[in-house]
């Protein structure tokens, strides 16, 4: 029996509520099939709301206060063990395609960094390097969203190679080459944007994987709908102003709330500091934005999902050219989401809210994952790599923290945990939370702290009544942190079994 493919795709900060089969107001027809011919998991969690730490459990099945990469401008460490390296081990092809963000923009003697400046935009070392990267025989990369400065590697040289010689102009070089103030149209030609060149490279990659008929670990790793807010046309007016439901603030609702949560709703007189010391892309600055532009930045986000879908469209319809889509196992996810309005919020940081922690995650395997499903079994990204490995009868190593979920995928059983752990952390702020939610509630702590969140997520689904300090609820809250607790001794790593009593 031939051994099963994994054709793993991810969006970048997706909101788990953007999927046309569930919300009318989007188009996503490509990621419709794939929830009428797999199963949709309705609770599925990321580990953490930002993106270096997830992607590093999602690689390592461990979490971030376990794998080291625990926040954004950390590295994950080379001498982790990832799920890319075991299946390469096992004699899998794999690459990853796209957004990496393992390593920071600025890498030290002590920790260098491949994403980092300035061989980010070194050509001729992207030209000659395509692997090893941690467990990857073979990546193609990228760095930027939209038009940041941060274009380079890979991407840039496809570019290069489709005859695009000028693609400077359509990216903010850190001298400035074109308006920094041009908002929601990019202007960039939608055959030179990066949705293009992952579909394309991860088909050349398909193709040569089913030409040799050999097994494959393929992650096509998309950008968007990350901000900024960017989009080539038609995809910026396929969603015109005034016909979508803008998320907004409910008056009154941080009142209970930690005070970091009513300060996004003032004017901060310190933004210059935030963005200087970067607490302010963890969201510790104001959240206000003009009405105009929040109702815009909607129909710009669903632009960016939409034209991305095309693009998934076509990875899918060259797995059933291929032949191959009867023994490829697909996931889509994305590594966390996202704010765009919820709660007065906007892009994320430390709110563990369900639009930020939840994403959708769909799972795809003819014969194999029941069709046309909709499961509540919670799901946390950790999960990912034991799950694949198991699908694949290869061996889960004992370091790895994430729990096997093939049983459920597979509709054999219904649940494989009873809850899921987000954490998130930054310093030098006091902002150190770790949030525990299960079929009911959700309880979130922070270090040194006497306040917190606890959500009663049956009655009060929006998230609006925050319970921590009512007295009616502080028996409730005593169980729910003996729970967190026990959640967080059960999630301690164990790296080396025991081989004897003594």
């Amino acid at each position: 029996m031939k051994r099963p493919n994994i054709l793993f795709i991810t969006s970048d900060q997706q909101h788990y509520n953007t999927l046309g089969a569930f919300n009318p107001e989007i188009v996503t027809p490509n990621l419709d099939r794939m929830t009428q011919e797999g199963t949709t998991f309705t609770r599925a969690y990321c580990p953490n709301p930002t993106c270096t730490p997830t992607r590093a459990s999602i690689l390592t099945g461990m979490y971030p206060s376990q794998h080291g990469a625990w926040t954004l401008g950390t590295k994950l460490l080379e001498d982790r063990t990832t799920v890319s390296q075991l299946f390469s081990n096992a004699g899998y092809r794999t690459a990853l395609i796209g957004k990496a963000h393992f390593q920071p923009l600025q890498g030290t003697e002590s920790y260098p960094s491949l994403e980092a400046y300035p061989l980010l935009q070194d050509l001729d070392y992207w030209r000659e390097f395509h692997g090893p990267f941690y467990g990857f025989d073979h990546v193609e990369l990228a760095r930027n969203h939209t038009n940041e400065a941060h274009i380079g590697q890979h991407y840039a040289l496809w570019m290069e190679e489709k005859g695009c010689l000028n693609w400077r102009e359509f990216f903010l070089a850190p001298t400035g080459t074109m308006d920094p103030n041009l908002t929601h149209t990019w202007h960039i030609p939608e055959e030179y944007h990066y949705d293009t060149w992952i579909a394309e490279r991860t088909n050349a990659l398909l193709e040569q994987y089913a030409a040799e008929d050999e097994p494959f670990f393929l992650w096509s790793s998309f950008f968007d709908p990350h901000p900024d807010y960017l989009v080539p046309a038609p995809w910026d007016t396929l969603y015109p102003q005034g016909q979508l439901t803008i998320p907004h603030l409910s008056p009154g609702e941080h009142n209970h709330n930690p005070p970091h949560f009513g300060k996004t709703q003032e004017e901060h007189p310190y933004f210059d500091y935030l963005k200087e010391t970067g607490l302010g892309i963890h969201g510790y600055h104001s959240h206000l934005l003009p009405e105009a532009e929040r109702t815009q930045l909607v129909s710009t986000y669903y632009g960016m999902i939409s034209m991305m879908d095309k693009y998934i469209g076509t990875i899918l319809h060259k797995l059933d050219e291929l032949g191959l889509t009867d023994n490829t196992i697909v996931v889509f996810t994305s590594d966390h989401g996202h704010f765009f309005g919820q709660h007065g919020l906007q892009y994320k940081g430390g709110f563990h809210y369900e639009d930020l922690i939840k994403v959708p995650f769909i799972v795809r395997y003819p014969g194999h994952v029941p069709a046309g499903v909709k499961s509540h079994a919670i799901q946390s990204l950790v999960d990912l790599a034991p799950t694949f490995l198991q699908l694949c009868s290869l061996t889960i190593p004992p370091a790895m923290t994430g729990v096997d979920q093939s049983k459920v995928w597979l509709g054999l059983e219904t649940e494989a945990r009873d809850h899921a752990i987000c954490e998130f952390r930054h310093e030098p702020t006091s902002i150190h939370q770790k949030t525990y939610v299960n079929s009911r509630y959700k309880i979130t702590v922070y270090y040194n702290q006497t306040y917190g969140e606890l959500f009663d997520l049956v009655q009060d689904p929006g998230e609006l009544n925050n319970l921590w300090d009512n007295p009616s609820h502080s028996s409730l809250k005593m169980e729910l942190l003996l729970q967190y607790i026990w959640a967080e001794l059960g999630k301690e790593s164990m790296p080396m079994p025991r081989i004897w009593h003594a």
